[in-house]
């Protein structure tokens, strides 16, 4: 897997870094197979400026490495679409070490510096760039890849056709657009029964597969979104 992880690409009121990762998905998705994008959320803090929620969001790539000048291309594409004002970074990795993971980890939890970021980011498998001066945005992009090299972290915001699915849902079908399960909060998998999709699905990543959470409503089950 190649992971691509962006942060710090809008500002309020435009379109976040999830949009941006999907139109990223979307403009590599001609010569990459898009394996899914996913959210991964970072700690609230009133010292870290955010926009909404402090989320990143990583593009998986179903490659082993990246063609040379993919991270040209993406720092490229990623300064040109990103909001004016914003301090983007991204991160473009095919082999991620845990001390990156543990970066991730505590990312979700305190304080970390941009500082940090970059000193962990010399190494081989791993590519960190920050977009414009002293951007805060390589923080995130590399945390978020991290937590998505574990398999067990944030949830889908871009995979198959899921995003178009709306309404009552039948279980069977979800595991045709390739939903590794789909399971109630309680426990139970479910293999029958109708699921209502809330809007736009948002499986979480459970062993690097998207696992859809559910819980029960009256005569059908309701989709529900775990970090």
């Amino acid at each position: 897997m190649v992971w691509i992880g962006l942060d710090d690409t809008d500002t309020p009121g435009s379109p976040g870094t999830g949009h941006l990762a999907r139109e990223l998905a979307a403009y590599l998705g001609s010569r990459y197979p898009v394996y899914g994008v996913t959210r991964h959320q970072l700690v609230r803090d009133p010292r870290i400026p955010m926009t909404a929620k402090n989320s990143a969001a990583v593009v998986h790539l179903l490659a082993d490495k990246p063609e040379r000048g993919l991270i040209d291309e993406v720092a490229r594409w990623v300064a040109e679409q990103a909001v004016a004002e914003s301090e983007p970074g991204v991160c473009l990795a095919w082999s991620v070490p845990e001390q990156v993971v543990a970066f991730g980890r505590r990312a979700q939890r305190e304080v970390v510096t941009r500082e940090e970021a970059l000193a962990l980011a010399e190494g081989d498998g791993l590519i960190l760039r920050d977009l414009r001066k002293n951007g805060r945005g390589v923080i995130g992009a590399l945390a978020a890849v991290g937590l998505a090299a574990t398999g067990n972290d944030g949830r889908f915001v871009l995979y198959r056709r899921l995003r178009d699915l709306e309404g009552l849902i039948p279980v069977a079908s979800l595991l045709k657009e390739g939903v590794a399960r789909v399971q109630a909060v309680t426990g139970e998998v479910l293999t029958q029964g109708l699921v209502d999709t809330r809007g736009k699905l948002r499986p979480s990543l459970v062993d690097g597969r998207p696992v859809l959470w559910v819980e029960r409503m009256n005569d059908h089950w309701v989709a529900v979104r775990k970090d």
